[in-house]
């Protein structure tokens, strides 16, 4: 008997190998929405520049606040925010150790407004609490809807010789400009310091000395200038448009003498360079010729450059000071995953940090350099603990003029049980295309590729021509190529799966948000019968009304638009726009549309989906149009995530044949509406009717 089982063994073995087979494996069972797209149970793990108190952000009724514990007992951590709408998202420790210094805006509208939050009393201050901004006849600025235009913060700069201050931009005086002030957490006393009618941005170091001002070029290039000593500026350095993008100023040494810079100016990748501004001379610190330096890993104090990053495949850092040499070299022991330092004390004796894998939750630590020991502290999302989830695998693919496309595919685990990238057989597949575009694609763990793997689908993600990260002649490639070459690289991804037999080319979808819903839209017009399907997620339909309609504070940069986009201020600027635009050829559209808008978007105006919807309602086109009252540019609050991608998951199982959990009670909190295509997806309607039942018990 034994004889005859090995001997059937192999004969299944040897079949499988003839076939080109792989094992049958059972399929994981459906992960819920909730546990890939709700709130993380902790996450942005931070360390008070005294090393007294550890931070971390976490729900507090489903919203996301502010934690603070004692370093030797983060299981005593208590909120210190009361934030009951959309979440904090970016905050950070003021140098009085005893302050928390957070951004919020209102609905999505990136008007952000600074808070500082005592930790022991919990007082919060808001200390930009302007809402309106005078017009030249001293009457309030007006968006097209009627409601006044709210001014926007950007924090500028923060240092540790300041203890109670920070340095802010807010254009409350002209909407296009950010004046630059010197703000008091304390008492919340503002102290203008730069009046601003003409630069985008400003450079100071640590003595919150105002060292440089940037200025657009009418080539779409950058101007430097810096102070001259009697009020004025007088020119310091011009970025060639073809650098602008990879080519900035950092930071400044210890000394203020020498400024950090990352620059492509002269090469393709940008390196980092050191520059002496008593001399002029520039002093190459680090470069590499596959990737832009992409990070640095800086001295608190001491300001020294101890190691820089680059992004190709994944992150690699190189260490530039031996003293941190033992520390990366004992982290790298501690945990899988790529290592990111996300805090550090002022004397430089403790840090956070963070490990990234591609399956399973983010880790975060806390070290001690003295004893070189590093402790665990907790996972970001728990319940992914113990998961089977996909791996995301690195593909370079190579476009129809020789590009390279470095991309990301994720498949279902049970059709790749031995993790080689390729499935048993040809499967649906959602191409999700990243936003920017001037961004990119990253390797690590991503909510979406593994909500669209454990539903049956492969995933694919494409760093198109554009694309930020691999040098500016790769960025540069897609100047004026929005629904051009950028497109064709993405159609060139979608052959390369269809002839590595990854994806069946009768369902394929294409799906994105910001860029990546335009790029659906142009998928679903300019190559109709590619795409099985589309999801755009706040996507521009019309080029031409995107560029007129940019917030105020964007309008500086115009230059930069017209180069890259196109430009809205000519005749032929205009009719070029047009040209590229999905509205134009709504009448290609032949395959199922989803649509989801946030209507308080500042970047992508609502108009843009309201004017494509209503050009397929009046052809006949289906189309399924979901809104979010209280949302910008993309879903903040969970509540309202988890509703769009139950809607996405009936969309794409309808479209694409995977598999889908019911919506069940996703939809509760969620401000969706669907004024138009409820009827397109069976159980929507349904599901809205009980929403509105809930909402009015």
């Amino acid at each position: 008997m034994k004889k005859w089982f090995i001997l059937f063994s192999g004969l299944v073995l040897a079949m499988t190998i003839l076939n080109g087979c792989k094992p049958a494996v059972k399929e994981s069972p459906l992960i819920p929405r909730q546990v890939l797209f709700g709130n993380p149970d902790r996450a942005s793990l931070q360390i008070s520049p005294d090393g007294r108190y550890l931070s971390f952000l976490a729900p507090v009724d489903n919203v996301l606040n502010v934690w603070v514990a004692p370093v030797e007992a983060p299981e005593k951590a208590e909120p210190v925010t009361q934030d009951k709408n959309r979440g904090i998202r970016v905050y950070f420790w003021a140098h009085t150790n005893e302050h928390i210094i957070y951004a919020q805006d209102l609905g999505g509208d990136e008007n952000w407004q600074i808070h500082v939050v005592n930790i022991t009393t919990r007082e919060d201050k808001n200390l930009t609490p302007f809402e309106e901004i005078p017009g030249p006849d001293g009457k309030p600025l007006t968006q097209p809807d009627g409601r006044p235009l709210r001014p926007q913060a950007q924090i500028q700069a923060v240092s540790h010789k300041f203890a109670n201050e920070i340095m802010i931009g807010l254009n409350n005086r002209n909407q296009q400009f950010h004046d630059l002030y010197r703000v008091n957490i304390l008492t919340g006393e503002l102290k203008l310091i730069q009046k601003n009618d003409a630069f985008m941005g400003f450079q100071v170091d640590d003595e919150y000395s105002l060292r440089f001002a940037a200025q657009m070029t009418p080539d779409g290039g950058m101007a430097l200038f810096q102070p001259d000593g009697r009020g004025g500026w007088k020119p310091f350095d011009t970025v060639p448009m073809e650098d602008l993008m990879t080519t900035n100023p950092v930071e400044f040494d210890k000394t203020g003498e020498i400024l950090y810079m990352i620059d492509s100016r002269g090469r393709n990748t940008a390196a980092l360079l050191a520059v002496n501004l008593k001399t002029g001379e520039k002093k190459v610190i680090f470069e590499d010729p596959r990737a832009d330096v992409s990070g640095l890993m800086m001295h608190p104090t001491e300001k020294t450059v101890e190691a820089a990053a680059v992004e190709y495949l994944r992150t690699e850092w190189t260490i530039l000071d031996e003293a941190v040499r033992a520390d990366l070299d004992y982290l790298k022991t501690v945990s899988d995953g790529d290592v990111n330092i996300t805090g550090r004390t002022l004397d430089d004796r403790l840090w956070t940090v963070a490990y990234t894998v591609d399956n399973g939750p983010v880790r975060y630590y806390l070290y001690d350099r003295s004893q070189k020991k590093a402790s665990f502290l907790f996972t970001n999302r728990k319940a992914l603990e113990g998961l089977t989830l996909a791996r995301m695998h690195p593909v370079v693919i190579k476009s129809r003029d020789g590009l390279n496309l470095v991309s990301y595919l994720s498949l279902p685990p049970w059709t790749d049980p031995d993790n080689d990238g390729r499935p048993n057989k040809p499967l649906p597949m959602v191409l999700w295309v990243h936003g920017g575009p001037w961004a990119r694609d990253s390797w690590g763990y991503d909510s979406v590729h593994q909500w669209l793997a454990n539903r049956g689908y492969a995933v694919l993600s494409v760093n198109y021509r554009g694309s930020t990260g691999f040098g500016k002649d790769f960025i540069n490639a897609g100047n004026l190529e929005w629904a051009g070459k950028m497109h064709e690289d993405l159609i060139d991804a979608v052959n390369w799966a269809v002839d590595n037999r990854i994806a069946d080319p009768k369902k394929v979808a294409i799906a994105g948000g910001s860029y990546g819903g335009y790029a659906t839209l142009v998928g679903l017009t300019f190559t109709p019968e590619v795409f099985a399907c589309g999801v755009d997620i706040v996507g521009p339909s019309n080029l031409r009304t995107l560029l007129e309609t940019i917030p105020p504070y964007w309008k500086p940069l115009m230059d930069m638009w017209a180069t890259r986009v196109g430009d809205p201020r000519t005749e032929e600027g205009r009719k070029f726009l047009d040209s590229r635009s999905p509205l134009t050829y709504v009448d290609r559209i032949v395959r199922p549309l989803l649509i989801g808008q946030g209507a308080n978007d500042p970047r992508v105006k609502q108009s843009e989906s309201d004017q494509i919807v209503k050009a397929m309602e009046e052809r006949k086109i289906p189309v399924t149009y979901v809104l979010y009252p209280d949302e910008g540019h993309g879903f903040a609050r969970p509540e309202n995530r988890m509703s769009f991608f139950a809607v996405s998951e009936l969309f794409l199982a309808r479209y694409l044949g995977g598999r889908a959990q019911e919506i069940g009670d996703d939809f509760r909190g969620s401000s969706i509406q669907v004024p138009h295509g409820v009827e397109n997806l069976p159980g929507l309607s349904e599901a809205l009717k009980k929403l509105e039942l809930e909402a009015q018990k």
